[in-house]
């Protein structure tokens, strides 16, 4: 007993440099919509998020919801329909999205931390302070014609002061991806959570941005999670992405990242929300579980 009391004292002594070194700043963390529907994985990001909070970081979470965006669009009859990896959205999925995303699973979020004794408020446009506004996405096809998304936007502006206040009051802000255009209108747009997360990021100058997914990090080998890298820097993540060595999905996600630390945020972390309490361990540990991208020289490893 008094040896598992003595490792607990060096954990907490190992993570205090880190407590210091980040209390006062802000994390913004994105969560994929398929974590959302993993009831374990959410508790103990949560549950992570609350710690951080309560040693004096500042996180912001941004969430997405896709999985329950599609089961509540088939459950209306309406079927899923992706365009360039993106979901086509009319105006009757558009209320689907802000109903279940921009709503419900916000409002889910904010009281599960309240469940874990933090405190949480939603801050989008089903709610009195709306923080991210954008313009409807134009995208191409291979003959360079317009493709019609219907009501899919990109992240032009984000109103951080409800964030920075809520933040300073000791309340976490929750971020659904769902932005206002920003013409004055009050129309709409589903927006990608992954952008939405860097735009937050970018314009809070955050400390950090972490990407909770099903990934364990950037990996050399995609289909060998062994292969993953635990640091690498901007230059070096460029010269993979050139060389195509970085594929897939991982390729968007890559190059915002890169967008994001060239705009003011200091790290970049891609962690994998199914590992129990992956974010306090990448954060406050010196070995970390995911990838950590900077805008410094990092060795491969």
């Amino acid at each position: 007993m008094m040896h598992q009391a003595m490792e607990k004292a060096d954990v907490l002594i190992e993570a205090m440099k880190w407590i210091r070194q980040h209390r006062g700043k802000i994390t913004v963390i994105k969560i994929g919509g398929s974590l959302m529907e993993d009831e374990n994985a959410m508790t103990h990001l949560l549950l992570d998020t609350v710690f951080m909070e309560s040693v004096g970081m500042q996180p912001v979470i941004v969430h997405g919801g896709g999985k329950a965006i599609s089961d509540a669009m088939l459950a209306s009859g309406i079927e899923p329909r992706f365009v360039q990896g993106r979901r086509y959205t009319d105006s009757a999925s558009l209320d689907i999205v802000k109903r279940v995303l921009g709503k419900e699973l916000c409002e889910h979020l904010v009281q599960q931390i309240d469940n874990f004794e933090g405190e949480a408020k939603p801050l989008g446009v089903c709610f009195d302070s709306n923080v991210l506004f954008g313009k409807k996405l134009e995208l191409t096809d291979e003959h360079g014609a317009a493709v019609d998304m219907g009501w899919v936007g990109t992240v032009t502006r984000v109103d951080t002061e409800p964030i920075r206040r809520l933040c300073a009051q000791e309340i976490i802000p929750i971020i659904p991806s769902v932005a206002l255009m920003d013409d004055g209108s009050g129309q709409a747009l589903n927006v990608n959570a992954d952008t939405a997360a860097t735009a937050v990021a970018r314009e809070l100058q955050a400390e950090k941005l972490v990407y909770v997914s099903e990934v364990n990090g950037l990996r050399t080998d995609p289909e060998d999670p062994d292969s993953m890298i635990d640091s690498i820097s901007a230059d070096q993540a460029r010269k993979m992405l050139a060389s195509g060595a970085i594929v897939g999905g991982m390729i968007p996600k890559i190059q915002a990242c890169l967008e994001t630390l060239e705009r003011g945020v200091n790290q970049i972390h891609i962690i994998n929300g199914r590992l129990r309490h992956a974010l306090l361990l990448e954060i406050f540990t010196s070995m970390g579980v995911g990838t950590e991208i900077t805008g410094q020289e990092s060795i491969l490893s």
